[in-house]
């Protein structure tokens, strides 16, 4: 009996449990602890956004352009809602904000830090969220799990921490992640920002050094040679060192100083050391770094003003390339975020979308778009206008025969 019980085992077709061998492998190394991000956030802040106007303003640029596109909702059965809680939370989220200047922080987190953090207020796991608020990327730190999905979240303020869990299953939490793609980070993002910092810097060192320059004067630095003639002495003393480099300073540098002629008393003679400008090609590697950095932002570098950067034929051309190539796939992104995490929040689990026909830009190719479709004979009426993204015709019931 014992050994028909093992045959019939051995015989026995075996089940396989799947699982992703990833996961376990990507966490297990920081399990139950914060995750501190690779690199210092507040320098990508300080250097990137607050002392570089190109940066500053291709961050700007993306995120007012992606905020102010409307949202739509839509219900399980396919239709538009006009009104919904979910449309009246995403347009006043909380009290400090309304919803053009929430999405604004997203977008602009995500184009610095390459994290975007959502926080919803709920009363508990099976209310509607009444609030969302956007916190700060450098405040928080992720707490991997042993499922490769985070553990947690940790907010750090004030010496204050705040610990949110998160379902070691599916990873859901009250704690929204939205991130971009990093080849070499399981839980943090590779901002646009950090893959700039280089361009960033020379930028902000070619301006450092302009400004440099205009401090003394506009006029390239040089040397006070001593020529020591007859009956003078075959040196300075360290008082009358001293001394002229006082009056230099006081007289003969500065804004202020600029032009003011140089006066040379016994035996000092001038002599240029520095390269002019022009020599350094010092105006022409600024607008090439400046043109780098629009190129990691994915804005065309005429839209921001570049000299010499006629990219696209015309302004509306280089408009439209932004917004399909860089503005909708962060929509996209942001979007399809917020609607796998907040939706299913609510009871009737409605679908969130943006509207593109809102865009100014995207005028002209959808009019073109249109003319297409309402060209093709072959199609019927409610064909055209699944094609062009709308729901077929309410059509009135017939009247019955008497």
């Amino acid at each position: 009996m014992r050994l028909t019980s093992l045959v019939s085992a051995l015989l026995r077709p075996k089940t396989e449990t799947k699982s992703s061998v990833a996961g376990p492998l990507i966490a297990w190394t920081h399990t139950g602890q914060p995750q501190w991000t690779p690199r210092r956030m507040s320098s990508l802040a300080e250097e990137g956004f607050r002392k570089n106007v190109v940066a500053y303003r291709c961050v700007m640029q993306i995120a007012s352009a992606a905020a102010s596109v409307p949202w739509l909702l839509y219900g399980t059965d396919g239709r538009e809602l006009d009104a919904h809680p979910l449309l009246d939370l995403l347009s006043r989220p909380n009290p400090l904000q309304d919803g053009v200047t929430f999405l604004e922080t997203i977008y602009a987190n995500l184009q610095i830090f390459g994290n975007a953090y959502i926080e919803a207020i709920r009363a508990d796991e099976r209310s509607a969220p009444a609030e969302l608020y956007a916190l700060r990327p450098d405040r928080m730190k992720v707490i991997p799990g042993a499922t490769g999905f985070p553990q947690g979240y940790q907010y750090n303020v004030n010496g204050q921490t705040t610990t949110w869990a998160a379902d070691p299953l599916t990873g859901r939490s009250n704690i929204l992640h939205i991130k971009q793609f990093n080849p070499l980070d399981d839980w943090y993002g590779l901002s646009p920002m950090e893959a700039a910092l280089q361009s960033i810097d020379q930028h902000n060192a070619s301006g450092a050094w302009n400004q440099a320059l205009l401090n003394q004067g506009a006029r390239p630095s040089g040397a006070l040679v001593y020529a020591p003639k007859d009956g003078l002495p075959a040196s300075l003393t360290d008082d009358q060192l001293q001394r002229l480099r006082e009056e230099v300073n006081s007289l003969y540098i500065g804004d202020r100083n600029a032009g003011r002629p140089l006066i040379l008393e016994g035996g000092l003679d001038w002599r240029e050391m520095s390269l002019s400008p022009k020599e350094m090609d010092w105006l022409s590697g600024r607008n090439n770094a400046a043109r780098d950095i629009a190129l990691a932002f994915g804005v065309p570098a005429q839209l921001i003003g570049i000299p010499d950067a006629q990219t696209y034929a015309n302004f509306e051309q280089a408009r439209l390339a932004f917004y399909e190539e860089t503005v909708l796939p962060q929509l996209t992104k942001v979007a399809s975020s917020i609607d796998g995490w907040l939706c299913p929040m609510y009871a009737d689990r409605p679908e969130l979308d943006y509207d593109l026909d809102s865009v100014s830009a995207l005028t002209d190719k959808r009019q073109a778009q249109w003319s297409k479709i309402q060209s093709a004979d072959f199609l019927t009426p409610d064909e055209k206008r699944e094609a062009a993204g709308y729901g077929p015709l309410e059509t009135a019931p017939e009247a019955p025969q008497a």
